[in-house]
């Protein structure tokens, strides 16, 4: 669940402390967070992740992106 914390707040951008409650304490992810960075495990843990992956089955187009309505010229507010 720590790690799982740690990547909320890397896509979110909130602050530790609205790191939602089901990740647990945000001062336990905040320090583990800091001692993984310190240590290696969090390389490790991304390395593994990276070597893991399946690119052959990674597919991304214009298909899969989606753009906000005012991107293609909505009015705002609507």
């Amino acid at each position: 669940m720590v790690l799982n914390g740690m990547l909320w707040l890397a896509r979110s951008g909130a602050a530790w402390a609205d790191i939602p409650e089901r990740y647990g304490p945000h001062q336990t992810i905040y320090s583990r967070f800091f001692k993984w960075r310190d240590d290696g495990t969090l390389l490790r843990i991304f390395h593994a992740l990276n070597a893991d992956a399946d690119y052959e089955n990674l597919c991304i187009d214009s298909t899969s992106i989606k753009a906000h309505p005012q991107s293609a010229g909505a009015k705002k507010g609507l």
